[in-house]
């Protein structure tokens, strides 16, 4: 995962090779995701007029930064299924079952970075495999960084927030109803964002 530029008036530019700010150098290191600080959420369509939004409340993730050379920066990702949540047990239970997400047969879904790009300014991107039911293809996510701090516990953070879309078919989710107006229920589109604090190990 990219290690990112500074905010406000800041000109230094970062890069794939050897020009980078000295600052950034200094976030180089191993990195734990801090869940209790972090959102992994989604959004769907539901019936054509609204949407549902979602998280994960389970999940654990690494990162190694390099801030001499971001391109060599990586991620990974693992999601408790289970812990899908909704706001209502209905709709939790039904997508934990073998409509969607078949959470007893594939209890967990993960990502790994296979690339890591600077874009200017605060904005990088990371692709990665993306594992769902079984199911492995390629997902690119846009981040933007959200700075850098030692916490009130001698923690030393970093934080970004992403934002990626989906067609979920393309994992297999393809259960649907049609409406009796036209569509369907549930969108095939999904909206994937992010907000991640990762605290960096001892």
């Amino acid at each position: 995962m990219g290690i990112f530029g500074r905010r406000n008036d800041e000109t230094a530019t970062v890069t794939t090779g050897s020009t980078v700010n000295p600052d950034l150098t200094g976030l180089t290191g191993e990195y734990t995701i801090d869940p209790a600080h972090s959102t992994f959420g989604f959004v769907a369509r539901h019936a054509m007029v609204t949407n549902v939004k979602g998280s994960f409340q389970d999940f654990t993730g690494t990162l190694h930064l390099d801030g001499a050379d971001p391109s060599r920066s990586t991620a990974t990702i693992d999601v408790v299924m289970d812990s899908i949540e909704t706001g209502n047990a209905d709709r939790d239970g039904h997508l934990r079952s073998a409509d969607f997400f078949r959470t007893d047969e594939f209890p967990t879904m993960t990502f790994r970075t296979t690339t890591a790009e600077a874009l200017g300014g605060d904005d990088y991107r990371i692709t990665g495999d993306l594992t769902v039911l079984g199911t492995t293809k390629q997902l690119s996510i846009d981040l933007e960084f959200n700075g850098a701090a030692k916490d009130p516990f001698g923690n030393e953070r970093v934080g970004f927030e992403g934002k990626a879309e989906i067609l979920r078919s393309e994992w297999g989710l393809t259960w649907n109803a049609a409406l009796e107006t036209g569509g369907v229920l549930v969108s095939d589109k999904i909206r994937l964002n992010f907000d991640i604090s990762a605290i960096r190990n001892a």
